[in-house]
């Protein structure tokens, strides 16, 4: 199966070797007719693999029913997922179909599976061994033919082991686990992510959009991000709004991320590292920026010759779009040689600048791929795969 066709139609962003793997366990798992437990941190986008899964099954034609365990009173969770029969109950005044029944042929998507009372586990093992249900009231049981995607942000094994979660339904689930990352461990795709929701916004509501400064970005990057994708989502949308469509600078995300740098603390979201000599640091500044200026001459010449920029989530104008490979490029450092050449103004690709900063930035960490990754804002394999691309192996002396 295409993973390019998976990722464009469900909406999932970015090229991390960590999504890339989610793409790859979707691609797998879909066409086969199994149930699937999606694991990972609130706001990580659990649901978009459910509908990736639907999305490319053989049951994509049938309805794909989603179900928040944790927002159903316990009361009413069986009559919910089951469905009643009239006179039940006292407010049941005719018979009503579940969520179960409603998806019959197609997929059921129970998010916050951990959040079910036990009561209703003992049900929903039956459901997912035999595809049989009994309404509220009933006396019948009823069949159905549903697969099962359910998802957790919590340690279900833990829950197993507290009396929490029935083992037996546990063991069920997991016949195949997918493990969504949460942004923090996939900052590489902060870049794309941020095109993504800042386009869709500034469309929606037409807003001038002029883009994030790459400096801007990494200091998101920095960004621990607790509610993960939801929360940067909401971010980008905010300082978009509270900066009226200006391009977003450094000192803005500082300022609404509520980052405080103390005095005499490099500020490595500053072009240049302030404990630099004031010839060297000037120096890097004006080299940085005839850098920026390059990159909007090329956008401008691509721009009006093709009228769009084609990226690999949707074919638009970008305004200020700043690859990763520009982003992970720029590191400088003060005790190492210039990170841009005087030599390259003008003449070096983006390609050149992502090899050179890499062999420059693994020569000053003399060859400790884990600070050197660290530094340049990718992961380890990533940076082994460019490495490899790179030919700077056999380069790269201690």
């Amino acid at each position: 199966m295409n993973i390019e066709r998976i990722q464009k139609t469900s909406g999932m962003v970015g090229g991390s070797d960590a999504i890339r793997e989610v793409l790859d366990m979707v691609a797998q798992v879909a066409p086969i007719d199994i149930s699937v437990l999606v694991t990972g941190e609130s706001g990580t986008g659990k649901e978009l693999v459910a509908k990736a899964l639907h999305q490319h099954s053989k049951r994509s034609h049938q309805p794909l029913v989603t179900v928040n365990c944790g927002a159903i009173p316990e009361g009413i969770i069986e009559s919910e997922l089951f469905g009643h029969k009239k006179g039940a109950y006292t407010d049941a005044r005719g018979d009503r179909k579940g969520y179960f029944e409603t998806a019959n042929k197609g997929t059921i998507f129970l998010d916050e599976i951990g959040e079910t009372p036990l009561e209703t586990q003992v049900k929903l093992l039956r459901v997912l061994e035999s595809g049989e249900f009994t309404p509220v009231g009933a006396s019948t049981s009823k069949k159905t033919d549903v697969r099962v995607v359910a998802a957790t942000n919590k340690n279900l094994s833990e829950l197993v082991e507290g009396g929490k979660f029935r083992q037996d339904l546990f063991y069920r689930l997991k016949t195949v686990t997918i493990d969504v990352p949460a942004l923090r461990h996939r900052v590489e795709d902060i870049n794309l992510l941020v095109e993504r929701f800042a386009l869709e916004f500034t469309r929606a509501n037409d807003i001038v959009y002029r883009g994030f400064i790459p400096e801007a970005i990494r200091v998101m990057k920095t960004n621990p991000w607790k509610g993960n994708i939801r929360e940067l989502k909401n971010f980008v949308e905010s300082i978009i709004v509270l900066e009226k469509g200006e391009r977003i600078t450094v000192e803005m995300v500082e300022h609404h991320l509520g980052i405080v740098i103390k005095e005499g603390t490099p500020n490595t979201a500053l072009p240049m590292l302030l404990n630099q000599p004031p010839e060297a640091a000037e120096r890097e500044l004006i080299l940085r920026q005839l850098f920026l200026l390059r990159q909007d001459v090329e956008f401008l010449k691509q721009f009006a010759t093709q009228g769009t920029i084609v990226s690999d989530q949707m074919s638009v104008p970008i305004i200020g779009q700043e690859s990763e490979s520009v982003t992970s490029s720029l590191h400088i450092n003060a005790e190492s040689e210039y990170f841009i050449r005087n030599s390259s103004i003008g003449d070096m690709s983006l390609e050149d600048l992502e090899r050179e900063a890499i062999e420059r930035t693994l020569k000053f960490f003399r060859n400790n791929r884990r600070a050197t990754a660290k530094s340049l804002g990718m992961s380890e394999r990533t940076l082994y795969r460019k490495i490899d691309q790179y030919g700077l192996e056999r380069k790269i002396k201690v």
